[in-house]
């Protein structure tokens, strides 16, 4: 089930909540918590009724080990319980995630023949296993006291976070559930919730899926090894820059709001990621809860940087490496996060040359400094992106050599007439006219013949892309909106924004750009929710849902 279908918004919230707001006000704390345990393996049954099976056996499997090594006196060392319980996990995920990968990649090398039968990726299981390797750490260390296995339960299973995230820790979600928490049953928590939930909505109906037209047609042709003019690359590229951002940022503030409608914080996930300055300040605002895990789980006890440099810099490739493998069983993905990891070491190599051998303080920076790396940053992430969407390796180099002037540099179409300059002086040069977004072979029509946009201009696509990228840059972000609220626990360390939205809230014309419960934001949210049900046609999958 997804959240933007009809389904969901109609049918399954609806009595999800107000169910649990009957059984609440009646103080039946244990049928509360169970009743959203219920509900959320409901939800996820919805997709695939088979693999309840799965989920409800490592969800037993995980809380005996975990409860075995909350006792202070076992047989076997606590050690060996651990890594057979992180173990299991692992074979578990690898299994269904990586086994043909692996297998297939065996023949390719071998040219052996061994076969499994088709395997199945079960919704969620790469973010529910993660979620549990970390209670079984934080039970081994003795931060896991007594707690029930209903509460563990919904824990794993809360549906607003349970399919893509963010990956939770037992201590920001165990305490919400106590009895107090039906106190936080009311009216405000939904109003928030509400809230937060349409503007994720419009963000993954109105903006992600329609720049999606521009993307996926691209990364088609690639793969099918179609020449791509390098305006047609970058636009594609682009697009699913956007894309992306927006259907991750879309999903990240509808988990956020769906939880708070039931009185629950989840931890904040995405802070405005495009406009960091540098990767290592990207990584600190994009999937914000797998940054901390693998920086907790991996980076910090292979080392971290207290082992010299050179070994900080292995540290960080192997992190990302994993990474990288984590989001799916392909080489590209593999690619991506060496891609990532060297990007990280450039910019910690930067960051000493600047404070060491230059003496620079790197807090101080000029606003064409500042303004410089951003540009920056955004490129060389829409050059990772590519190989984060691609379906091969083969696919990915080909939107990267058109990028890069590998068949030549195309103008737009529309440029040609308006010059005043003959023809065969461009192509001298190896020039050609040839539209980014243009009727032709790759494109077409990615409109159908419907919508206000049939007939769209060849500049459709790049006026979308630019006009995101100053919304991107200069609109204040989901948790600005909301600051007055806090919806979701605060995850994000970094510098916060100095701009007007922080600096001013008090002032009259500051405070419109801050949700309040008014009016005035009842109507707005009420426009946004009902634009986006509108724009509903077939429900899109949120592209996290692979991984």
């Amino acid at each position: 089930m997804l959240f933007n279908s009809y389904s969901f918004i109609f049918v399954f919230l609806p009595i999800t909540l107000i169910v649990l707001l009957f059984i609440s006000k009646r103080g039946y704390y244990r049928s509360s918590i169970s009743w959203l345990v219920a509900a959320s393996l409901f939800f996820y049954g919805w997709w695939n009724p088979i693999y309840l099976g799965l989920i409800l056996c490592s969800i037993l499997f995980n809380y005996t080990v975990g409860s075995a090594l909350s006792v202070n006196k076992l047989r076997f060392p606590k050690k060996w319980i651990l890594i057979a319980g992180i173990t299991a996990n692992l074979g578990l995920l690898g299994y269904f995630k990586y086994a043909n990968f692996f297998i297939n990649n065996w023949n390719l090398a071998f040219s052996a023949d061994f076969h499994l039968n088709k395997i199945i990726l079960p919704l969620a299981i790469s973010f529910f296993t993660l979620q549990q390797i970390s209670y079984l750490v934080d039970a081994y260390y003795g931060k896991v006291r007594g707690n029930s296995f209903l509460k563990y339960c919904l824990f794993v299973t809360f549906f607003p976070q349970l399919i893509a995230g963010p990956i939770v820790y037992q201590n920001e979600m165990l305490p919400q559930y106590g009895k107090d928490w039906m106190c936080r049953l009311n009216h405000k928590h939904i109003a928030v919730g509400l809230t937060v939930f349409s503007i994720g909505l419009f963000k993954k109906v109105v903006i992600a899926d329609n720049i999606a037209i521009f993307a996926s047609p691209l990364f088609s042709a690639a793969e099918k090894g179609i020449v791509i003019t390098i305006f047609e690359a970058w636009g594609g590229a682009l697009a699913y820059t956007f894309q992306l951002y927006y259907d991750f940022s879309g999903y990240s503030d509808m988990a956020i709001g769906l939880a708070q409608m039931f009185g629950i914080y989840l931890p904040l996930n995405f802070y405005s990621p495009y406009k960091a300055n540098n990767i290592i300040e990207f990584w600190r605002r994009w999937h914000i809860t797998l940054s901390r895990f693998l920086k907790n789980y991996l980076y910090i006890p292979l080392g971290g940087n207290r082992n010299g440099r050179h070994r900080q810099y292995t540290n960080l490739m192997i992190t990302m490496l994993i990474g990288g493998f984590w989001h799916g069983a392909n080489w590209t993905f593999v690619v991506w996060g060496a891609l990532h990891g060297f990007y990280l070491i450039v910019n910690h190599g930067w960051h000493k040359l600047r404070s060491g051998l230059l003496g620079h303080d790197l807090n101080k920076s000029t606003w064409f400094g500042r303004g410089t790396a951003r540009i920056v940053t955004f490129f060389a992430l829409a050059v990772g992106w590519v190989f984060f969407r691609a379906e091969s390796l083969d696919g990915a180099m080909n939107i990267l050599s058109a990028m890069f002037g590998g068949n030549g540099i195309s103008l737009p179409m529309g440029l040609y007439g308006k010059l005043n300059i003959p023809e065969p002086w461009f192509s001298a040069l190896g020039f050609n006219f040839d539209g980014m977004f243009s009727y032709n072979a790759i494109f077409g029509d990615p409109f159908g013949g419907h919508g206000f946009l049939t007939g769209y201009h060849p500049y459709v696509g790049i006026r979308m892309i630019v006009l995101l990228l100053i919304f991107t840059w200069l609109a204040p972000n989901t948790q600005q909106f909301m600051t007055y609220e806090k919806p979701a626990l605060e995850t994000y360390r970094g510098k916060q924004s100095k701009d007007i939205y922080q600096r001013k809230q008090n002032n009259w014309y500051v405070g419109l750009f801050f949700w309040k419960p008014t009016i005035i934001w009842a109507i707005l949210v009420f426009l946004c929710i009902l634009y986006s049900v509108y724009s509903l046609s077939k429900p899109s999958e949120f592209l996290y849902f692979q991984f």
